[in-house]
């Protein structure tokens, strides 16, 4: 027990010991307001061994707290020797010798900041400066305490802080530009630690996206004097985008080129990325983006969407680009070659922007429906051999046209056509057979009173065989008309065969204008005996004229007679060539000028048939009678040969 005692004794001396020591208490840091006052709290002691000689002193020092670094003296009690910017300012407002040491600066400015140091001086050498210090700040504003990150739509506070340390003077505190915050609310407060006072005010509100960038202030103004402090201060707010802006949907030709913008407003700057459809083209960090597209092609064209995205939130906005091209060159089918009577879908597809109408044509006519659609389906039933043809799609728009063409060739069972026949030409017979088929029909004759077949490999009878497309025509010459039947008539029996893979025909092929031809014969023969009972007339009734014209009966008018040439020295030398002229004008007519008579200029063209081939052939006979001074009549043929001599031709009809 009396060891703890001593123990407890012993503690005690320590702690006396440790109390007695040279010690100072003054706030760390102290604030005033430029032009007020402040007041430094302050208390000191010192050894309980040291006896003050002649009194208790004391001196403030500013910025140091050793003398030979003669620091600026800011008060001191022994004299009124201080540092110049400090006169008239400062006061000792406690009590030494209770060990107060609180100081006063009046009418403090910004360059009375800094550390202040007290120094006791107790006579002798019992002087003491002690190395703890306040720390005095002077503020030309108030503070605002404002939060590290203000989010939009969570709730603020803001805090305006202002000095109040002077005895002799009150701040009060406002609030600047809140009367477009959405309800704002002002909470006073007032704070005292470790002596030293601060006057607050709280400003509390949910702030907007449109509240970035807005001011806000605090004003201290006190009472009694002009002196007015204020601070502002411009609200950053974070928000999410909020808004995505791009060009609207547009359309451009192929080949231009056009820039696409997006501007997003949001706090931060968002990242900005731009995509055509899933795939990323760029991205960037800013407020705006300009994506360019040069060259466009028709793939190009679709949905870009412009992201933005700031961590606080993201948004997209899209727009459409149309790029505008004429037709591209239809896609069809492959030519065809189809059988008649079967059905065939013709296809076509082609792309253009805006959408290309797609026309049918066949050999430059329109078929089909026009429609506005990228596949057009051509159906055709039941082909007929007219189905044959060009085929041509047509696409067209705005901006252009484009065309592809197929071929049709339909097959088809040989046809003969009306104009096979059989015909008289000259002094024989032609037999013409046309057929249309495809492949092309292969033609030959039978001459069955002859039993003799007649094609390429039996070229008789002048066989001939022309082609034109789907139309074969087969030709054979017949020196006579034919053999007589028993009742006496007369008759060409020719029989056409046509034939290809897909089937054959054989017709009898009919005479054509035979009557007419027989009539010819018939008005030709008596029209020659006319002719000829004319020119007898003829030479008697001149023969009595030059007889009274002369006066001379005796001249030998026989003899002239005898001698036609004396008279009829004008017959015409080429008759063969005049029966052809007659009989082509009078006889036969126009019809007979066909193929018939191409590359005839003899009767070595024709080969005889029948019974009568042999027997010799009737020939018209034809004369030209000379007129001495005769007079021509109105509309008459007359030729004037070079020997001057006169002829007139005689035609009977």
């Amino acid at each position: 027990m009396k060891g703890l005692e001593l123990l407890l004794l012993s503690l005690l001396l320590i702690l006396k010991d440790v109390s007695a020591q040279w010690n100072v208490w003054m706030p760390r840091d102290i604030s005033a307001m430029t032009n007020s006052c402040v007041v430094i709290p302050c208390s000191f002691t010192y050894p309980s061994g040291v006896r003050p000689y002649r009194g208790v002193h004391g001196i403030w020092y500013f910025g140091h707290p050793y003398p030979q670094l003669f620091p600026p003296v800011v008060f001191k009690s022994r004299t009124d020797i201080v540092h110049e910017s400090y006169k008239g300012r400062t006061k000792l407002l406690g009590d030494l010798t209770q060990k107060n040491c609180t100081l006063l600066i009046n009418n403090v400015g910004v360059e009375h900041s800094g550390r202040y140091y007290f120094r006791a001086d107790l006579g002798g050498a019992n002087i003491y400066t002690y190395p703890d210090f306040t720390k005095l700040q002077v503020l030309d504003q108030p503070n605002i305490d404002v939060p590290e990150e203000i989010v939009s739509d969570q709730s603020l506070d803001l805090t305006c802080y202002v000095p109040d340390n002077c005895p002799d003077m009150s701040p009060q505190i406002h609030w600047m530009y809140t009367d477009y915050l959405p309800d704002p609310v002002f909470t006073p407060d007032n704070v005292e630690e470790s002596n030293t006072a601060v006057l607050s005010s709280t400003l509390t509100f949910t702030p907007k996206p449109m509240h970035n960038g807005q001011l806000l202030g605090c004003r201290v103004h006190y009472e009694n004097t002009t002196f007015i402090y204020e601070r502002l201060i411009s609200l950053d707010i974070k928000y999410a985008p909020r808004t995505v802006w791009v060009n609207v949907s547009q359309e451009v030709m192929e080949g231009s080129s056009v820039v696409l913008h997006c501007d997003v407003d949001s706090n931060p700057a968002p990242t900005i990325t731009w995509y055509f459809g899933d795939k990323e083209l760029m991205s960037e960090v800013a407020s705006n983006s300009s994506l360019p597209l040069d060259n466009l092609t028709p793939e190009e064209e679709g949905v870009y969407t412009c992201v933005g995205d700031n961590g606080y939130g993201s948004m997209n906005t899209s727009m459409y680009l149309a790029v505008n091209y004429p037709p591209r060159e239809p896609w069809i089918n492959e030519s065809l070659t189809v059988l008649e009577g079967s059905s065939v879908s013709l296809q076509c597809n082609s792309k253009g922007n805006p959408m290309p109408t797609l026309t049918w044509l066949k050999d430059g006519e329109l078929v089909g429906t026009i429609t506005a659609e990228e596949g057009s389906v051509l159906e055709l039933h039941e082909i007929t051999p007219q189905a044959h043809g060009v085929y041509r799609c047509l696409a067209e728009n705005e901006h252009g046209r484009a065309s592809n063409s197929l071929n049709i060739t339909v097959e088809f069972a040989p046809v003969l056509l009306d104009d096979s026949k059989c015909t008289i030409v000259r002094e024989g017979v032609q037999c013409v057979c046309i057929a249309s088929g495809n492949p092309e029909p292969a033609i030959e004759f039978y001459l069955p009173d002859l039993n003799i077949t007649i094609n390429d490999s039996n070229n008789v009878f002048n066989y001939r065989t022309y082609s034109d497309g789907y139309t074969s025509t087969g030709i054979i010459k017949l020196q006579d008309k034919g053999e007589r039947g028993n009742n006496g008539d007369t008759a060409v029996h020719v029989h056409c065969s046509i034939s290809n893979m897909y089937g054959s025909e054989t017709i009898r092929l009919e005479l054509q204008q035979e009557k007419k031809f027989m009539m010819a014969v018939i008005v030709g023969t008596i029209g020659g005996v006319a002719v000829i009972a004319f020119i007898i007339a003829a030479v008697r009734y001149v023969g009595q004229n030059n007889k009274k014209e002369n006066g001379n009966p005796g001249q030998d008018v026989g003899s002239k007679v005898e001698n036609p040439s004396m008279f009829y020295s004008a017959v015409k030398k080429d008759k063969q060539s005049l029966r052809k002229k007659v009989l082509k004008t009078e006889l036969l007519g126009s019809k007979f000028n066909s193929i018939l008579e191409e590359g005839t200029g003899d009767d070595s063209d024709y080969q005889s048939v029948g019974p009568i081939a042999g027997m010799e052939r009737q020939e018209l006979n034809y004369a030209a009678l000379e007129f001495l001074h005769g007079r021509h009549r109105e509309g008459g043929f007359r030729r004037a040969d070079g020997d001057g001599s006169d002829y007139t031709e005689i035609k009977a009809k």
